[in-house]
């Protein structure tokens, strides 16, 4: 535990705002709020200060190994006991790494978001084209379909060859640098709320999938029309899982500096080979049965005016599967 997170928990411990614990130091609750966040460090006479007003020493204020509920080992704790009570050894993170991580992970979160986004709309073409019946004009729209497959993997190979310096973060427990967790804990509660509205536009995209082929159907029996409603579905259902994919990776990224949930100490010491990308995989699978199953029937019954109706159904699908997948890899 860093300094700013220990003077959270005791300035909380004794009942005290900041603008109480700000008065009696004689600061300004600014101060108390960037020490807290980890953007600035008080000085020596300010912990001196501290370890009078919390009835701590100062090593244990200083200290980011010593924990308050071991009170007797305070006074005489060395630096060689404690690396000797950690098992697994702990892995340094500067805050240049952690920066360096998250500024990847956002780009590693749109990649590959775009490239699943990518896998949904590349049956676009053979539903484009199917209006003109004509064989060589239904083969070309195949060798499009697969050109953009071939672009979304080629997204998803470079996106994870990007972050294969980070690997070590899912497996090993790390030690952060002073003010790397208030700085990512800052930056996470932050981005929450964006978070949680992320999620909600995603699954509304995707239920809303179903409404342009709809609407379109019974406006008119138009063949164009019906093409024009199933192309929008597509597009809306690329859309929400574009969203969902790029929040979750992006979120999960904080998870991983901070230890949190499925990243946590606990479960990678219980866990050596972990199922972190457990999630992850399931969902990809999803999609890629969910593909296999659209183009075995499409090429097998030539029916692309009918055969769209299996991505709505996997768009509506898709957040349970989400749900199913992370419940599975917190286990």
């Amino acid at each position: 535990m860093i300094l700013a997170d220990k003077i959270i928990e005791l300035r909380k411990k004794h009942g005290m705002s900041q603008e109480e614990f700000a008065e009696k130091l004689g600061v300004s609750r600014q101060s108390v709020s960037k020490w807290e966040s980890a953007q600035s460090t008080p000085d020596l006479t300010r912990i001196l200060e501290m370890s009078k007003i919390f009835g701590v020493t100062t090593d244990y204020l200083l200290k980011d190994e010593i924990d308050l509920t071991k009170p007797e080992t305070i006074e005489n704790v060395t630096v060689e006991d404690i690396h000797d009570e950690t098992v697994p050894p702990l892995t340094h993170v500067s805050m240049k790494e952690a920066n360096d991580f998250l500024n990847k992970n956002n780009r590693h979160a749109f990649l590959t978001a775009l490239g699943t986004a990518l896998c949904i709309v590349s049956v676009i073409p053979p539903v484009l084209f199917d209006v003109f019946n004509n064989s060589a004009i239904e083969d070309l729209s195949v060798v499009f379909m697969f050109l953009i497959i071939a672009a979304a993997v080629g997204l998803f190979i470079f996106s994870s060859m990007s972050m294969k310096m980070f690997d070590f973060l899912h497996k090993e427990c790390i030690d952060t640098e002073y003010g790397v967790n208030g700085m990512v804990k800052e930056k996470k509660e932050q981005y929450h709320p964006k978070h949680i509205m992320m999620i909600i536009m995603g699954v509304i995209f995707c239920i809303l999938s179903v409404v342009p082929p709809i609407a379109f159907g019974t406006i008119t029996m138009n063949k164009f029309a019906d093409m024009f409603g199933t192309v929008l579905l597509f597009i809306f259902v690329a859309v929400g899982v574009f969203i969902l994919v790029r929040t979750a990776i992006i979120n999960s990224g904080y998870e991983i500096l901070l230890e949190e949930d499925r990243f946590s100490r606990e479960r990678k010491i219980s866990h050596p080979e972990p199922k972190s990308n457990l999630a992850k995989n399931i969902v990809s699978s999803y999609w890629c049965i969910v593909t296999a199953i659209y183009l075995l029937y499409s090429f097998k019954s030539f029916n692309w005016g009918m055969s769209w109706i299996i991505w709505p159904v996997a768009a509506v699908l898709c957040p349970v599967v989400i749900m199913i997948a992370n419940a599975f890899d917190k286990k």
